[in-house]
């Protein structure tokens, strides 16, 4: 199983997500990282992972105010080479290139996450998607409370589904309620194909064997890492 560690930002710090509610985030208190700074948490995931993909979700700009382009600037800096998956609340895939564009002058492989509660119709979920470049973009599938958040109609188009999408199960986020298999089995029946990354309720290495039985090829994971849940990888 790939582990794709994330980070929540919100006003220029770390925060730890629960159950997708934005606005009781607080920074991060993690005996692993011991910081809520950016750069400071980034390095030791990605090191506890053996990775250099790191998912950022820019809370502030899903929450409608302006993207963190200095703090996500100050952060690649910093990690040169790293393949930065970014949320940043696109509605469309012009908003995604102007994020690349503000990101340009590190030299970063930026690749847009378009979620579906933030595609703003389905022609813009057609847009995002009409190039076979992987780093084109992913598509999350967002949910929460057995609700898809989904204006754009993403989760019953299957055929225009990009190669990798993520299954975001907002209230199983950082609950410690394990991840939710179901939703996740049923996108692989919708698309077998599909290079199917899970998000949310993961706490250990037991879990991550029941997701990868399900189908997951990847999770995406914050809270089991800081909580001591999954061992460091050895790469």
């Amino acid at each position: 199983m790939n582990l794709i560690p994330v980070i929540d930002l919100m006003q220029g710090q770390v925060v730890r997500a629960v159950r997708g509610n934005r606005h009781a985030y607080r920074p991060i208190d993690s005996p692993l990282c011991r910081s809520s700074d950016p750069v400071t948490v980034a390095k030791i995931l990605c090191e506890h992972c053996a990775t250099q993909q790191l998912y950022v979700a820019d809370l502030d700009a899903l929450l409608g105010q302006p993207r963190q382009a200095a703090v996500l600037r100050a952060l690649l800096r910093a990690m040169p080479g790293m393949a930065l998956w970014l949320d940043a609340g696109f509605a469309n895939a012009s908003a995604a290139e102007a994020s690349r564009l503000e990101l340009a002058e590190v030299g970063v492989r930026m690749v847009p996450v378009f979620g579906s509660e933030s595609l703003a119709s389905r022609e813009d979920l057609e847009r995002c998607f009409d190039s076979g470049n992987e780093d084109r973009g992913i598509l999350s599938l967002d949910r929460r409370d057995g609700q898809h958040l989904d204006v754009a109609g993403c989760w019953n188009a299957p055929d225009l589904w990009p190669r990798r999408v993520i299954v975001m199960t907002l209230e199983r986020v950082g609950a410690g309620a394990g991840p939710d298999l179901e939703t996740l089995a049923d996108v692989r029946r919708q698309s077998p194909a599909t290079f199917v990354i899970g998000a949310g309720g993961i706490r250990n290495q037991r879990d991550l064997e029941a997701a990868s039985d399900a189908g997951a090829a990847a999770w995406l994971v914050a809270s089991a890492l800081h909580d001591g849940g999954l061992p460091r990888v050895r790469g």
